[in-house]
């Protein structure tokens, strides 16, 4: 029979030496949450160390991610490909033990956690997709020669738990309210959250600032409370979980009572065990009382066999790989397809569906606001690709991210996914007023595989969301943010709602690729290179107002982030172009306005659109070259701060470095010079000064 205390007692030592090698990290939650990692990893968690990213894993999320050797240490011991030397190497540049778990890095790390809320909130959207895949997948079917009564056999090919572990820090995080009261909303029965309660954060004990009723706040967001329980008591912490797994409609909460640092005699339930080396007389102390008798980094063969999961892990795998069979033989299109939506392929005819979204588009050629653009694209887009999961942050009829395929998503008293008279489960999530909560969610659907999540909200919310879709940028997950009311063109809501500063905010995270289309077809470009962005999120920031449809000559650079859309002699000048006007969003039909008014003047200017600076910034430099002709005064004209043009060399940019005002949108456009004639004032001003 295991040892539990040696198997804890391992985790508490490799991360004691670990940290203290590196003169960095944390060593007091994974000493704390030791006793809870063996009760779930040694009887509970469902994964196959040799295969980490086997489909109907069970998914393990870290919330307080500062803990990191505990994950790192139960994956080395557990079998994964996870050799001592790196933990040896913990903190370390390059290694695969970063300071805190990151995903794509180290085998068996489902989410990238550290910004303290998110993982929780990661988790809620693992469970949800979970949920979803298995209303849309499993099957059950009539079969006379089976054993089961009625003869019903059961296809469950989705079946697995999300677990994780969140300190007092994640709960203090207001985004864990937002997830936790969607997960309730959601009835997620299979997220299980053990909450490592030990009172203590880095400025000490917690009670002056944190003295939340915690089991009631959980139980009034519907949520089933386990405990208290003695966290250091593997077996009572086992037990637990065994009962969560029971709930048919709830997501449960254990509360597990631990100390943080257990086992260091002078550490012990303070703050210094938090978030710095022990030092080698307190690990030395530390050995003496938990009777730990050996060097640093050595785990006893007996340990390791207790801890080893392959063998079960692999028995694990083979069951689920025979479900798959069966289910393959008598479902063969849906196996099919959930193969494609779990590696993340497009459907094959993407490409088609693209290019006739784009083409309809331009032949329309249709005055509408680049958020209609937007809902007129995902009609055709979410109708070809089931794996599109949408949604908004309180704003459906304002960020018009609803379909005609993708019905509200709601569930019924017993947690079952409501299906409408069309067989059709929900498609379209209501978040509520949860920007944060959304973001982080739909971050935690994209890890789960099997679902392109998008959401909608104002441009200004951004704000809240920015840290999650920092996240996803550094996690390089296909996230698609819908930002609706991007400017001072949405009048009358005033400067608390028109973004000055976003767009320009947004496009200096590295990794998060920046769209704000002109036209509809720019916007069903943008929806298309967003949906192929495979390893990055997209944010679309898209206008309240009308836009007229431009002509164009050519669809195919639009891609590229920026083209020539107008050249002279479209204006009938037959003369060179003596500058180029740079414009994005709303304010090409400015551009192109401008570009009339002076060719009256005999004066004979280029147009660019550039709806994704991310996006052409990485062109080749011939083709930024081509589109930006290097002799030519450049003047860029974008409602925002004024910032971010200058590095394309700029002689003039018409922005706005202030905050909006509150009046009807044309009075505003005046108001800040947003207009044909002062647009061709600023290129003739440029001029004269050659």
């Amino acid at each position: 029979m295991a040892d539990h205390n040696l198997m804890a007692n391992a985790i508490r030592a490799l991360a004691m030496d670990a940290v203290q090698q590196a003169n960095s990290g944390h060593p007091g939650a994974p000493m704390g949450m030791a006793d809870m990692a063996v009760a779930l990893w040694s009887e509970h968690l469902k994964h196959n160390p040799t295969n980490p990213q086997w489909a109907n894993r069970d998914r393990f999320i870290l919330s307080n991610g500062h803990a990191s050797m505990l994950n790192y240490a139960v994956l080395h011991l557990t079998g994964y490909k996870l050799p001592m030397a790196e933990l040896k190497n913990f903190r370390q540049l390059h290694s695969k033990t970063a300071g805190h778990p990151e995903v794509g890095v180290t085998p068996g790390v489902e989410t990238t956690t550290g910004p303290l809320g998110q993982g929780i909130t990661n988790a809620v959207g693992f469970a949800l997709a979970e949920k979803l895949l298995a209303k849309e997948f499993n099957r059950t079917y009539i079969d006379n020669t089976a054993d089961e009564a009625n003869g019903e056999t059961k296809l469950n090919i989705v079946d697995h738990h999300t677990y994780v572990f969140m300190g007092d820090g994640c709960l203090m995080e207001g985004i864990s309210h937002e997830a936790v009261s969607l997960a309730g909303a959601w009835k997620l029965n299979k997220l299980i959250a053990l909450y490592d309660d030990n009172g203590i954060s880095i400025d000490g004990q917690v009670t002056p600032w944190f003295i939340d009723n915690t089991a009631l706040r959980f139980a009034a967001c519907g949520w089933n409370v386990v405990g208290p329980v003695d966290g250091h008591n593997a077996a009572a912490v086992s037990q637990a979980i065994t009962e969560a797994k029971t709930s048919a409609d709830k997501p449960t909460l254990v509360i597990c009572k631990t100390h943080i640092g257990k086992g260091s005699p002078n550490r012990a339930n303070t703050s210094k065990a938090h978030g710095e080396p022990l030092g080698a007389e307190e690990i030395k102390l530390t050995r003496e009382s938990i009777g730990w008798n050996h060097p640093p980094f050595t785990i006893p063969k007996e340990v390791y066999a207790d801890w080893d999961a392959k063998s079960a892990g692999k028995s694990n795998e083979e069951a689920w790989n025979a479900t798959f069979a069966a289910y393959k033989a008598k479902f063969p299109d849906l196996a099919k397809e959930f193969l494609r939506r779990m590696k993340g392929d497009l459907p094959k005819n993407f490409n088609q569906t693209a290019f006739d979204t784009v083409v309809a588009a331009h032949t329309k050629a249709e005055t509408v606001a680049s958020r209609k653009a937007s809902q007129l694209a995902l009609e055709s887009f979410t109708a070809a690709l089931p794996e599109m999961l949408g949604g908004s942050a309180d704003l459906t009829g304002s960020n018009l991210t609803n379909t005609k395929s993708t019905p509200s998503l709601r569930f019924d008293l017993n947690g079952d996914v409501v299906v409408n008279e069309a067989g059709q489960g929900g498609r379209h999530i209501n978040y509520g007023v949860r920007e944060f909560g959304m973001a982080a969610i739909m971050n935690g659907v994209a890890l789960h595989g099997g679902y392109i999540p998008y959401g909608g909200t104002f441009l200004t919310f951004s704000d809240y969301s920015r840290n999650a879709i920092r996240m996803a940028a550094l996690m390089k997950l296909r996230v698609i943010h819908v930002f609706t009311h991007d400017s001072i063109g949405l009048g009358e809501d005033g400067p608390t709602h028109q973004s000055i500063e976003h767009a320009a905010s947004l496009r200096l995270i590295p990794n998060l690729d920046v769209w704000r289309p002109a036209d509809t077809a720019e916007t069903a470009v943008a929806w298309a290179v967003a949906l192929q962005n495979k390893s990055k999120p997209t944010a679309l920031l898209l206008s309240r107002q009308n836009i007229a449809y431009i002509p164009k000559t050519d669809l195919e650079d639009i891609s590229k982030g920026a083209y020539v859309l107008s050249v002279p002699r479209d204006v009938g000048l037959n003369k060179a172009a003596q500058a180029v006007i740079i414009a994005t969003g709303s304010e090409v039909q400015l551009a192109i306005a401008a570009q009339k008014l002076l060719a009256t003047k005999k004066i004979a200017v280029q147009v660019v659109s550039m709806p994704s600076k991310t996006t052409f910034d990485h062109q080749s430099t011939e083709y930024k070259t081509a589109v930006l002709p290097a002799k030519l005064p450049r003047i860029a004209v974008e409602m925002g701060v004024t910032d971010g043009w200058w590095k394309y060399g700029c002689a003039a940019v018409v922005g706005i470095d202030t905050y909006g005002e509150s009046a009807p949108a044309p009075e505003l456009f005046k108001h800040f010079g947003f207009t044909a004639e002062n647009v061709a004032e600023t290129v003739q001003k440029v001029l004269q000064k050659k």
